[in-house]
């Protein structure tokens, strides 16, 4: 396929990397231009481009931005013909993205990015921290192997997901509609918390909306407790503590 990847964050770029390497045709941009696009993104055969050239001719578009920049790249999408797949990395961080009143109102974060593109996205691999998806992908059919959800409204389009996130090292879930992908939003017992496919499914389950705001600050405190940075092994056991 034909991949277009914006963001070269440390998802992006993993992105890039593991679709690359995966035999896909692969086009990464940054809103700093290609020349700025470190040579880690481009090893095994991805292309720096422009944003705009990013999302040209591509099956699927990834956009691996903070949250709060989509609207910035709205315009980018009204060329794009509806059959290409947009899939969506992002997550709503207040302390980072400014409050958004519609999103704090109670908006699942996925609906508010579909209205700011104008058209429906894919949610996936925003459930994984950067350093668990950088270092603890493994073959299908390997025991233990880490699940991540995968919610759209088009069932085709969730195919296309579901597909690259296993390719990308880990056991998709199909975690059904938009509507319902607050259950992997931070900071719900799906969301960085390293599970595998049955563990998964009860975690998305369990999901208590109401719960999620309080979780979000709960984490914060419990984050900045730490007198040095925490560990990967860390972070996730944080991220699990919240639910228990």
């Amino acid at each position: 396929m034909k991949i277009g990847v914006i963001g070269t964050g440390p998802i992006g770029t993993t992105l890039a990397r593991r679709l690359s390497a995966g035999g896909h045709d692969v086009a990464v941009a940054n809103s700093r231009g290609p020349e700025t696009i470190d040579a880690e993104a481009l090893e095994f055969g991805a292309h720096a481009v422009t944003a705009a050239d990013a999302v040209q001719g591509t099956d699927v578009i990834v956009l691996s931005i903070p949250f709060g920049r989509i609207p910035a790249v709205a315009q980018l999408f009204a060329s794009v013909p509806g059959q290409t797949v947009v899939i969506d990395t992002s997550n709503y961080m207040p302390h980072r993205d400014g409050a958004i009143e519609a999103v704090e109102g109670g908006q699942v974060e996925s609906l508010w990015v579909t209205e700011q593109l104008g058209r429906p996205v894919v949610k996936a691999w925003n459930a994984v921290l950067s350093q668990t998806f950088q270092a603890k992908d493994a073959p299908a059919g390997t025991p233990g192997r880490i699940a991540l959800p995968v919610a759209a409204d088009s069932e085709e389009a969730r195919r296309v997901g579901m597909r690259l996130v296993d390719e990308t090292g880990f056991d998709p879930f199909d975690a059904g509609v938009l509507a319902d992908s607050w259950r992997q939003q931070p900071v719900t017992p799906a969301y960085c918390t390293e599970l595998d496919l049955q563990d998964l499914q009860k975690a998305l389950d369990s999901a208590d909306r109401d719960e999620a705001p309080r979780n979000r600050d709960r984490m914060m405190e419990r984050y900045l407790e730490y007198t040095s940075t925490p560990t990967l092994e860390q972070l996730v056991e944080l991220n699990r503590s919240l639910h228990r």
